[in-house]
C-alpha cells in the first residue's frame, strides 16, 4: 500500500468514526427523523401507521416532546425499526421479578418511568410494566390493535377513550380495546404508579405482534 493509500484509509475510517459518535449523541427526535427519511416515508404515514397525530410526530422530531414507550414502539414498528435501536429495556429472561432488582427506566429524555414486570417466552403474548407517572404528565392520544388493562397501585389519573373521560384511584382498573383511541393524564400532585398489562409487544421481541401482526400479514400476502 502507497503512503497515500494508507493515509486515505485512515481518513475514512476516522470519517466513519465520527459518523458513528455522531449518531450515538443524535436526540431521540433526531434518530426517528433520520429513519423516516431514510424509510422515504412522510410523517403523515408514520403518523397514520402508528395511530398517532401528525403534530405529535412533528413534535418528537424537533424534540418538543418526547412519546411514551407504547408510542415508541408503534413509531419504530411503522418505520420498520427494533425498538431497541431507540431504546435500551431489561430483557424478560426470569418467571420471577424481584422488586429489588428491577431496572427504572425512562424513554431517553422523558420523565416517566418504567419496571419491566413480563417474561418473554415461545408463545407468550402479555406483556406487563409498571408505569410511574409524574404530576400533570399527559400520555398522547394513540390507537392500536389489540387489548389493554391497567391497575392503579397508587395516586389518581385521568383516563380518556374515546372523549369519554374516567378518574381512577388506588386500587381501580380499567380493561379495554386498545382499537379505541386512549390517553391518559396525572391529574393529581403526586406521582401515579399503575400497573400496564396489554398485548402490545413494547419490547419489540416478536417479529410478527398483536399490534401490527394482521397488517404484517398482509404485507406477506402480496
Amino acid at each position: 500500500m502507497t503512503q497515500v493509500g494508507f493515509f486515505s484509509t485512515i481518513l475514512v475510517m476516522v470519517k466513519r468514526t465520527s459518523s458513528s459518535l455522531a449518531a450515538d449523541t443524535s436526540s431521540l427526535g433526531e434518530k426517528l427523523r433520520f429513519s423516516r427519511k431514510n424509510a422515504g416515508m412522510t410523517m403523515q404515514a408514520v403518523a397514520d401507521g402508528a395511530g398517532l397525530s401528525v403534530g405529535f410526530i412533528s413534535q418528537i422530531e424537533r424534540d418538543l416532546t418526547v412519546p411514551s414507550l407504547s408510542s415508541l414502539r408503534a413509531i419504530t414498528q411503522v418505520l420498520g425499526q427494533p425498538i431497541s435501536h431507540f431504546l435500551e429495556q431489561p430483557q424478560g429472561q426470569s418467571l420471577t421479578s424481584r422488586g429489588a432488582e428491577r431496572t427504572v427506566y425512562s424513554v431517553p429524555q422523558g420523565k416517566v418511568r418504567y419496571e419491566r414486570l413480563s417474561n418473554n417466552f415461545p408463545g407468550s403474548t402479555l406483556r406487563s410494566v409498571l408505569v410511574h407517572e409524574p404530576p400533570g404528565y399527559r400520555h398522547e392520544p394513540i390507537s392500536h390493535e389489540g387489548e389493554e388493562m391497567y391497575f392503579l397501585l397508587h395516586g389518581e389519573i385521568t383516563v380518556e377513550i374515546e372523549g369519554e373521560q374516567t378518574i381512577l384511584r388506588t386500587g381501580d382498573t380499567i380493561h379495554f380495546d386498545s382499537r379505541r383511541v386512549h390517553a391518559t393524564w396525572n391529574h393529581g400532585t403526586e406521582t401515579a404508579t399503575l400497573l400496564w398489562c396489554g398485548t402490545m409487544d413494547v419490547f419489540g421481541e416478536d417479529t410478527i405482534d398483536p399490534t401490527h401482526g394482521s397488517q404484517q400479514k398482509q404485507q406477506d400476502k402480496k
